[in-house]
């Protein structure tokens, strides 16, 4: 009998968080078969070892550790597990997430219940309760970016014009529905979906794969659902704190890789130039904000 999901974290000197994430993942999940593909990403706490440790092979053979010889980033990391997956469905899940009872369960029930779904997110939701925003946007597009570069998003974020782009602030948070784009925090994809239109893009090293993505799910013509009824915490950005300018500018090197793959050249081509300066102007000054409020290490 084939497994149901292959549950697949990636983790870079997060140990006890991932540790945390895979107690969760064991500890909520009753009603289907599943295995745990943990890809350790050349880890320098000792990650891999305390993992092995506590869920040794022999007695927790769904808990599969996974070495990468050089540090490749979420997308190429991600990849590795998807390779490797077993399971009718594939969840990408982020090493800072705590999954609540049976919330694996209901998202593979749902998913077999919506045969049209290409991917699905349930309620991600940060410490406070809030549902992160991250985890429910739209495809951004050049005027919703322009936008959200301004900061109009947060002076308008009930505005379904201005605050687009993080479609979290206005939708029904309660609703089962249609959305563009999820985050791979918690991505939940179908099997013939990753056969179809292929692995993550390794272009994108820590950020914008899972937009891209989900772009390609759509062009597809797959659905994108956010499923609340599943609640998973998120405690955003824990594995990233230590690299702080290395992921500003892993973030604005995204933006400029998924604008340059979609929407570079089907227009005037002094508008492209306009945008990729509109971010590399964003980069420079959150660089500026960050080596203000505090000493960083550039990893």
């Amino acid at each position: 009998m084939p497994l149901d999901l292959s549950v697949i974290i990636t983790v870079w000197n997060v140990k006890d968080l991932a540790l945390r994430a895979i107690r969760s993942v064991r500890a909520s999940t009753h009603a289907i078969r599943y295995e745990i593909l943990v890809v350790d990403d050349l880890s320098p706490d000792g990650a891999a070892e305390a993992i092995l440790a506590e869920f040794p092979p022999v007695q927790f053979p769904e808990v599969i550790v996974l070495r990468n010889a050089r540090n490749l980033g979420f997308a190429g990391s991600n990849n590795v597990g998807l390779r490797q997956a077993q399971g009718r469905y594939v969840l990408l899940l982020n090493a800072d997430t705590e999954v609540q009872p049976d919330a694996l369960d209901e998202m593979v029930r749902f998913m077999d219940e919506h045969p049209d779904a290409g991917a699905s997110t349930c309620r991600l939701e940060l410490p406070n309760g809030q549902l992160d925003p991250a985890s429910v946007r739209t495809i951004p597009t050049r005027t919703s970016a322009f936008y959200q570069a301004l900061g109009l998003h947060r002076l308008f974020p009930k505005s379904k014009r201005f605050a687009k782009y993080t479609a979290s602030s206005f939708i029904d948070q309660s609703r089962t529905q249609k959305i563009e784009c999820l985050v791979g925090a918690f991505a939940l994809v179908r099997r013939e979906v990753v056969e179809s239109v292929g692995l993550l893009d390794e272009q994108f090293f820590m950020y914008g794969e899972d937009i891209d993505w989900c772009y390609r799910i759509l062009q597809a013509g797959w659905s994108i659902y956010y499923h609340p009824a599943a609640r998973v915490i998120h405690y955003k950005g824990e594995s990233n704190k230590q690299r702080a300018l290395r992921m500003n500018y892993e973030f604005h090197r995204a933006m400029v890789l998924f604008y340059r793959k979609h929407y570079a050249g089907k227009s005037f081509f002094l508008l492209d130039w306009f945008t990729y300066a509109g971010i590399c102007l964003r980069c420079f000054f959150s660089y500026v904000r960050l080596l203000i409020s505090r000493p960083l290490r550039f990893r």
